[in-house]
């Protein structure tokens, strides 16, 4: 028998699916007309770029929440933290992949999550330029559209493409180690410059998993979701105020995922 505690999760799971589609066809309407948009640098690095669109659509995620459920929280990449004390919190990246955005390539997503009681239940993925929907919510399986998916079955990294991310958080020490070893393995790796994205492939087969040395919360958290559901592993990201602070991340089949570990040089909690 469903609970009000069951129910109140499916509510908010079903939002969230609309809710990402909406956004992001919300975000494609900049994309067609990126050229005139004005753009923005954080702080000293060149490679973190923002834009309008990633502001306007945003806002655009955070009322529609605070209309549907007033009592939630919110964490996005653009407005920073709203009662981020509350039981339940939405963790929102309005376009992951700016500079692709920007730039007129097919690789940007909106990527959500929903955390309760510290814990990741719901993770969506949209994919506007291919109107592709990448949801899941605990318990209930990790689905591409309507169709459920698994992660690759590969049994080694030869098998199959490994997605990959980097930032200038971290150092090359940092990142190369892994690569080095995927690379000796007879791995090849992809890296498309949307780490939710890369995640969400990872969690529906295309990729064999994924691996970044630092993701923040808004870009982590679906993809930690969508493949737990999938049938995958994952690090237990939320862990060591991974919520405030950001963590690595490293998800894969069960398979792949403890080879994959060895090679990762810092804590994975």
């Amino acid at each position: 028998m469903a609970t009000h505690e069951d129910d109140s999760l499916l509510a908010r799971y079903c939002f969230a699916c609309s809710l990402a589609e909406s956004g992001g066809k919300l975000a494609d309407t900049f994309y067609q007309q990126r050229e005139t948009l004005q753009t923005d640098h954080k702080g000293t690095d060149l490679q973190d770029v923002v834009s309008l669109a990633d502001r306007e659509v945003e806002a655009f995620v955070k009322s529609r929440i605070a209309e549907a459920f007033p009592g939630d929280g919110f964490l996005g990449e653009e407005s920073g933290t709203a009662d981020a004390s509350t039981r339940v919190l939405w963790v929102v990246d309005p376009i992951d992949g700016t500079s692709c955005f920007l730039n007129g390539l097919h690789t940007w997503c909106l990527s959500l999550a929903v955390v309760v009681d510290g814990e990741p239940v719901i993770g969506v993925v949209y994919d506007p330029n291919h109107q592709e929907l990448f949801h899941a919510l605990k318990g209930h399986g990790a689905w591409l559209n309507d169709r459920r998916i698994a992660p690759h079955t590969a049994p080694t990294v030869a098998g199959g493409v490994m997605g990959v991310g980097t930032s200038h958080r971290v150092s090359s020490v940092d990142f190369l180690p892994f690569l080095d070893e995927l690379l000796q393995q007879g791995g090849m790796f992809v890296r498309n410059g949307s780490g939710a994205l890369m995640s969400a492939w990872a969690a529906a087969g295309r990729l064999i998993g994924y691996y970044e040395p630092h993701m923040n919360p808004w870009d982590g958290l679906p993809g930690i979701v969508l493949m737990r559901e999938a049938g995958g592993t994952t690090n237990d990201y939320l862990a060591a105020e991974g919520i405030a602070r950001g963590n690595p991340v490293l998800l894969a089949s069960k398979t792949l995922y403890p080879l994959l570990k060895q090679w990762v040089k810092q804590p994975l909690f």
